[in-house]
């Protein structure tokens, strides 16, 4: 069996027992191995993984007191996170060790890293301090070291998948395919990101994605391609960003991820494009001096009746200078007026609304969310260029 070496470990799982009954060490690793084995299938199977070196000997410490038995189950693991989680998980089965009923309730999942982050940050700056008082000039390198580490310790966990610090409080969401691509977009200030590691999209980020208005950032190869075709069948996405061809998004510099996601395009207006126009395609997204290497957002024909064409107007007129907004209910009552700067939060929490008419300009964010909503008009003094399920109207329009 192969031995785990202390410095492969990444996580330690710990779990509580408890039986109604004595029981000895040997009974609690056997039920450990025998009652999840095949839960997770032939891949994450305990015993296999243990013999391959991914997961460490399972350490048992219990004590028997009136006939109950109590004590601690640790399981080091090598695996990530994700993987580490489904094993975890799998403990909470078991039911029964030798002959007594038994409940293993899980306590917590370490991350053995952390305090080896902790350490590197904490010696980096005494070795940055020690420097500067000698007069040191040059620190850039040992500052981008403290920082890097600062970055990847902000990475947490969303429901198994890596994700940058803000993007559970965020309204927007960036996917990206992997860790790296988070560590970068972190390096420029970007903190609203999820990975789906792989082609195949996980549940929990699938459906985050109806919850919030989603960018799909991907490399600019055929993989990024894949992952756009799954998201695209799996998940609700509002927006379709790449790296330029033959780039990875983890190796971006600032000016090329800011380039490629301002020059993202809606996902109903993308199309894989054939292999030999691919390059000029992904350098082409949403840009008007392309031609027809995209087709351009068709716009429908604005169909008002006299009554929305009048009630649009002399409400929107009223507001002109305001920097205010209005929402409306399906028979035209007012939900509530407030300032244009807080009508994105407004929006998520009304209940039922029809119709926004406000002072400003609609752009792509305020249409993904109010079409999210079942908002049926967007009523502002202009637009940006772009297609829409939402009638939008503007101030020219009513003229």
């Amino acid at each position: 069996m192969a031995k785990l070496a202390p410095t492969s470990i990444k996580y330690v799982i710990k779990a509580r027992i408890s039986a109604k009954g004595v029981i000895e060490k040997p009974d609690v690793i056997g039920a450990v191995f025998g009652q999840t084995e095949g839960l997770l299938g032939t891949d994450l199977n305990l015993r296999e993984l243990q013999e391959s070196g991914k997961i460490g000997r399972i350490e048992v410490k219990i004590s028997s007191t009136d006939g109950n038995t109590e004590g601690e189950v640790i399981i080091p693991s090598a695996l990530d996170a994700s993987e580490t989680a489904l094993i975890a998980a799998t403990l909470e089965t078991i039911e029964r060790v030798g002959p007594c009923a038994a409940k293993i309730m899980l306590e917590k999942v370490e991350d053995v890293r952390s305090e080896k982050r902790k350490y590197v940050i904490d010696k980096a700056k005494e070795i940055l301090q020690t420097m500067m008082t000698e007069g040191e000039s040059s620190v850039s390198d040992v500052t981008e070291e403290i920082k890097e580490s600062v970055r990847t310790s902000e990475i947490t966990s969303y429901k198994g998948s890596p994700a940058g610090p803000e993007m559970e409080e965020s309204e927007e969401i960036i996917v990206v395919e992997g860790r790296a691509d988070i560590l970068n977009l972190l390096r420029y200030g970007i903190r609203n990101t999820v990975a789906v590691e792989g082609t195949s999209v996980p549940p929990a980020v699938a459906d985050l994605t109806k919850e919030k208005t989603t960018t799909v950032f991907v490399d600019g190869d055929r993989g990024g391609q894949l992952i756009i075709k799954e998201l695209l069948q799996t998940a609700q996405v509002d927006f379709i960003a790449t790296a330029p061809p033959g780039k990875e998004v983890e190796e971006l510099s600032k000016k090329e991820v800011f380039t490629a996601l301002r020059n993202r395009v809606e996902a109903k207006q993308y199309k894989s494009p054939p292999r030999e126009q691919r390059r000029e395609h992904q350098r082409g997204f949403d840009r008007p001096d392309r031609g027809d290497r995209m087709e351009r957002p068709k716009h429908r024909p604005l169909q008002l009746s006299p009554e929305e064409r009048e009630f649009f107007r002399t409400t929107l007129e009223d507001l002109v200078g305001t920097r205010a907004a209005c929402v409306f209910g399906e028979h035209n009552e007012l939900l509530g007026k407030v300032p244009v700067s807080e009508l994105h939060s407004t929006l998520k929490t009304v209940e039922n609304p029809h119709t926004i008419i406000f002072d400003g300009r609609v752009d792509f964010r305020l249409n993904a969310l109010a079409r999210k909503r079942g908002v049926k008009f967007l009523v502002g003094m202009e637009k940006e260029e772009f297609s829409s399920p939402i009638a939008i109207v503007t101030r020219a329009d009513l003229q």
